[in-house]
C-alpha cells in the first residue's frame, strides 16, 4: 500500500488561538489564516492530523471527557473550512502533574515524536514526506524527530528561543495561511519533479 504524506498542526497557537487550558468549545477561535488555510490544504487531499500536548489533564485543570468536546468543535471548523480532521492526537502527561496517572515522562509530550509516530503508523503515513506545523520550537522538535518537514508561526508565542539542529525549522512564517502555501507550492514542485522522468520517457 502507498504511504500517504500528511500535515500536521499544533492546536493552540497555531489551529486555535492559544487559550490556556482551555476546553471550553465556546472558547475555540480559529487562530489568523487558519480557516483560510485549511480551506487551501484540503485541495491536496492529504491527512490533516492535530497533535496537541494536554498537560492540564495532569495538572488537575480538566477530565478525559471534556476532550471529546474539543475534537468535536475542531472537527465543525475544519469542516466548514471545506477540509476534514482526519483525527486528533494528544498528550495527557506533565512529570510535575498532580494526577498520578498522568503524571510521568513520556515520548509523546512533545518535543518528543511519540504522537507523530503513533498516527503514522495508524494510517499509513510516510514522515519523510509530510509536514509538522506549529507555534512554538518543541512544535519543530517534534516533527524533526519524526522525519518531518517543519514550520514555524513566529507569532510571538515562542519567547525562549532554546536552538539546536533538532529546532531549527525549515520555514517561518507569520501565521497558518502562508505555511500552507509554502507546502502547496513544495507538494506542487515534488508532483512536476515526479511527473518530469515520466514525461522525458514519453518523448
Amino acid at each position: 500500500m502507498h504511504r500517504r504524506s500528511a500535515i500536521f498542526l499544533d492546536k493552540d497557537g497555531t489551529v486555535l488561538i492559544d487559550v490556556p487550558y482551555n476546553v471550553d468549545p465556546d472558547k475555540m477561535y480559529p487562530a489568523p489564516g487558519a480557516l483560510a488555510a485549511l480551506q487551501q490544504l484540503a485541495r491536496l487531499d492529504w491527512p490533516l492530523i492535530v497533535v496537541s500536548n494536554q498537560s492540564g489533564l495532569a495538572l488537575g485543570r480538566f477530565a478525559q471527557p471534556a476532550l471529546a468536546h474539543v475534537r468535536t468543535r475542531l472537527e465543525q471548523m475544519f469542516e466548514a473550512s471545506g477540509a476534514r480532521l482526519h483525527d486528533f492526537y494528544h498528550c495527557p502527561h506533565h512529570p510535575q502533574g498532580s494526577v498520578p496517572a498522568y503524571t510521568r515522562d513520556c515520548s509523546c509530550r512533545k518535543p518528543e515524536p511519540g504522537m507523530l509516530l503513533r498516527a503514522a503508523a495508524d494510517h499509513d503515513i510516510d514522515l519523510q514526506h509530510s509536514w509538522m506545523v506549529g507555534d512554538i520550537l518543541n512544535d519543530v522538535e517534534a516533527g524533526r524527530r519524526a522525519g518531518c518537514r517543519t514550520i514555524l508561526i513566529d507569532n510571538g508565542n515562542e519567547t525562549e528561543w532554546q536552538m539546536s539542529p533538532l529546532r531549527t525549522p525549515d520555514f517561518v512564517v507569520a501565521d497558518m495561511e502562508a505555511a500552507a502555501h509554502i507546502i502547496i507550492a513544495c507538494a506542487s514542485e515534488s508532483a512536476a519533479h515526479q511527473a518530469s522522468p515520466a514525461v522525458e520517457a514519453w518523448r
